[in-house]
């Protein structure tokens, strides 16, 4: 869409008329310009504007669409796929930055797991666009800041509900064409509701559950039952792919899966719905990390409101057994993201972080190199906390808020790859709690409203009052799948160490093969170590990938 000396794309989800769209471009004079037509839009989207000189390109803000630049020649180039650009310059892979992820683990925050792979290929963190300017110069500019948290709950589940409702409507399928998860959980559950609206006749589906002390089943039942017209499809354990199936199984080459142990579940899911003429899927992806507890806001609660921080407090502990001793260390603590990245490169191979204790710092969880984890990849990884250091911010001012961005930003591209997987399946997946104006929603709300110790998700289930069973907007359990993956583990261990038994990363110094093994063989108590397991699995098949066909320059074979 041309605007004056400006011409401007919106690539992706946006639910909006022509006309709103030429209304907002009519205000665009210049390029920072853009910043509020972004704002304006709804959707999960990327937008691309041009001047005579400059073009500016940006993705979404969590991170589900992103976009990555690199160099061909003297020239920038910009994509929405590191791998795709890494297949144009012929870029090799960033052995630091790989080191830094098998040492690490999934739960490597932000900036530094938005480091590529890939050697020369350089990642556009989601509040920022990238400008390609005249005389080959790329430059990445803040464009975005997350709204301050001042809303009370019931304004700000208003403002949720309007603005799950617009991502949903704008997500109507053909008859028969629109699918939704219905888990029984409050999230998935919302968004089958509320397309229920639209689509009467939507398509439900549901993993059946393995562990009998999940309580899924009973809660998905009673809303079956308040979608008289929907068809519900449940998958019985024994009709679907084993956890860890296949585990040699790539994801796909832009980065390492966060999620290995269900792909094939994942991709058997996605064929299932095709052939029951699903071409659209909801999912829901992101509200874990958008409405799940984020301890760090107790920090700024307890100096600002210190009696209701004892409050909370006092429902933590009574809930979660949390030690008196070591939160109040942790709340009296100082610091900034720079120390904090510089205590975990300190303590990357101390002793593991006291048990129950909340992350109230400006990360989720302590880092901790694993046993199978070489000198060398050590040594790599707190070289780059430390570099991180030196750069490292907090995305806000209030720690709660910030974990908050953390967690989207870990986990958001992750669910791009869970996207392409339904998408080579012919089905379209939809993730509206990752909509850029939903997570504003959702942040915008006070931290301590947003997040309490007696009530499970309150601020998505105000706002859903009225358009979601009560008897779902009240639970307070959340289903469990470790029996799940126990079950998967045993009966795929012999895969697991076939695929570790000739292992890339062990080649390129990174994991020691004796430690790993007899890792994988000890016996354990909980999934924690099948955790760790999957992440390491995501880095080994993308690394073998990687050095098997090696992306080559364009034009050369």
């Amino acid at each position: 869409m041309a605007t004056g000396p400006v011409r401007l794309v919106v690539i992706g989800f946006c639910p909006v008329t022509t006309g709103r769209l030429e209304e907002l471009c009519r205000r665009i004079r210049t390029l920072a310009d853009v910043d509020a037509v972004a704002r304006a839009l709804p959707g999960s989207f990327h937008v691309v504007a041009a001047d005579r000189a400059t073009t500016r390109v940006q993705g979404s803000v969590t991170g589900l669409r992103q976009v990555f630049h690199a160099r061909l020649g003297e020239v920038p180039i910009a994509a929405d796929r590191a791998d795709a650009l890494a297949a144009l310059t012929g870029a090799g892979i960033d052995m630091d930055a790989l080191a830094t992820r098998v040492v690490c683990g999934g739960m490597l925050p932000p900036p530094l797991s938005d480091r590529s792979v890939w050697a020369g290929v350089s990642t556009v963190a989601p509040d920022h666009c990238l400008l390609l300017e005249p005389g080959g110069r790329a430059r990445e500019v803040r464009w975005w800041r997350a709204p301050q948290p001042e809303l009370g709950l019931e304004a700000g589940a208003a403002a949720l509900r309007a603005a799950l409702i617009t991502a949903v409507d704008g997500r109507r399928g053909d008859a028969g064409a629109l699918s939704a998860d219905l888990s029984g959980g409050m999230d998935s559950t919302t968004l089958s509701f509320l397309a229920a609206r639209h689509t009467p006749d939507l398509l439900t589906f549901r993993w059946a559950e393995a562990e009998a002390g999940n309580d899924d089943n009973h809660f998905a039942t009673r809303a079956a039952e308040a979608l008289p017209d929907a068809h519900h499809l449940i998958v019985a354990q024994d009709e679907l792919p084993p956890i860890f199936t296949d585990p040699g199984a790539l994801a796909d080459t832009e980065r390492p899966y966060l999620y290995p142990r269900t792909l094939a579940r994942v991709r058997h899911t996605a064929r299932l719905l095709a052939g029951h003429g699903s071409r659209s899927h909801l999912a829901g992806h992101g509200a874990d990390e958008l409405f799940g507890p984020a301890p760090g806001y107790l920090h700024r609660l307890a100096r600002r409101h210190p009696l209701t921080t004892v409050r909370h407090l006092r429902g933590h502990r009574a809930l979660s057994r949390w030690p008196l001793a070591g939160i109040v260390a942790e709340l009296v603590r100082a610091g900034s993201p720079a120390q904090w990245w510089l205590t975990q490169a300190e303590q990357l191979t101390g002793p593991p972080p006291p048990r129950r204790v909340p992350a109230l710092g400006w990360g989720l969880a302590p880092l901790r190199a694993p046993v199978w984890a070489t000198d060398d990849a050590v040594a790599a990884a707190r070289e780059a906390l430390r570099a991180t250091a030196e750069h490292a911010g907090p995305y806000a001012e209030d720690r709660g808020q910030h974990q908050y961005l953390t967690a989207l930003r870990i986990t958001a591209p992750a669910y791009r790859q869970v996207s392409r997987l339904f998408g080579a399946a012919g089905v379209a997946l939809h993730q509206p709690y990752l909509d850029d104006r939903v997570v504003e929603a959702a942040l915008a709300v006070r931290l301590h409203e947003r997040v309490t110790p007696w009530r499970y998700k309150p601020l998505l289930a105000e706002s859903m009052r009225g358009l979601v069973p009560d008897v779902v907007l009240g639970r307070t359990t959340k289903g469990d799948f470790s029996a799940d993956v126990r079950a998967g583990r045993q009966r795929n261990l012999t895969a697991l160490l076939e695929v570790f038994s000739d292992s890339v990363l062990a080649e390129m110094g990174l994991v020691s093969p004796g430690a790993l093994r007899e890792y994988l063989l000890t016996p354990h108590a909980d999934i924690s170590r099948d955790i760790a397991t999957e992440k390491l699995l995501g880095c080994e098949t993308w690394a073998r990938a990687a050095t098997s066909s090696l992306p080559r320059p364009l034009g050369k074979r």
